[in-house]
């Protein structure tokens, strides 16, 4: 990792509680947590983002659309980790993420491909997006104020995931992930 992260039981305030929060469901603090907790009002800002996005779409429009975005920057720390609150929170069943993780969108319902879609243009080529992108989503039922947040909820996993990236910060082991879905997932990356 190229920062140098703050030290558990020496942080203090939001940087405290992003460990704490870490430690309590997982028993340790994830390396993604430690780098943000270099600057915790941005990892705040960033928090109350999604918590500005989510209520207009739904937790699985959001959770989908930062799958299609992390699928296609790629991201192994937001495909892990979000491919687990995709289980927990009974929007796909292993399987169905699994196809999905590897590209085949074909067992989602039309309105949840077309999330999965829209995120993966955003993060792949967003200069080539026109109306038609978001006619898309209009047309499978999402609103003015819904296509906004799906653009701020993709949007916001290429400025998280890239972040991740650039800083090196370790990939780690997620728990709740089975051999098989990691692989789908992130493929054969080492946790490094």
């Amino acid at each position: 990792m190229i920062v140098i992260t703050p030290v558990p039981g020496e942080v203090t305030g939001h940087a405290a509680q992003m460990y704490a929060d870490d430690v309590a469901e997982d028993g340790f603090v994830f390396a993604h947590t430690a780098a943000l907790a270099t600057n915790p009002e941005a990892h705040a800002a960033f928090e109350n983002l999604l918590r500005a996005i989510v209520p207009s779409i739904g937790l699985r429009t959001y959770e989908l659309a930062t799958l299609g975005a992390a699928r296609a920057i790629p991201s192994p720390h937001c495909l892990l980790a979000h491919g687990r609150n995709v289980l927990r929170a009974d929007v796909l069943d292993e399987q169905t993420l699994a196809q999905v993780a590897r590209g085949d969108d074909s067992s989602l319902p039309a309105q949840d491909a077309a999330v999965v879609r829209y995120a993966e243009s955003l993060s792949t080529h967003p200069e080539t997006m026109t109306d038609a992108d978001t006619q898309e989503l209009r047309d499978n039922g999402f609103d003015d104020r819904q296509i906004v947040d799906i653009t701020l909820a993709a949007a916001a996993r290429n400025y998280l995931s890239r972040a991740l990236r650039a800083l090196a910060v370790p990939i780690d082991e997620v728990p709740g992930i089975s051999p098989a879905l990691r692989e789908a997932l992130i493929g054969s990356r080492p946790l490094t």
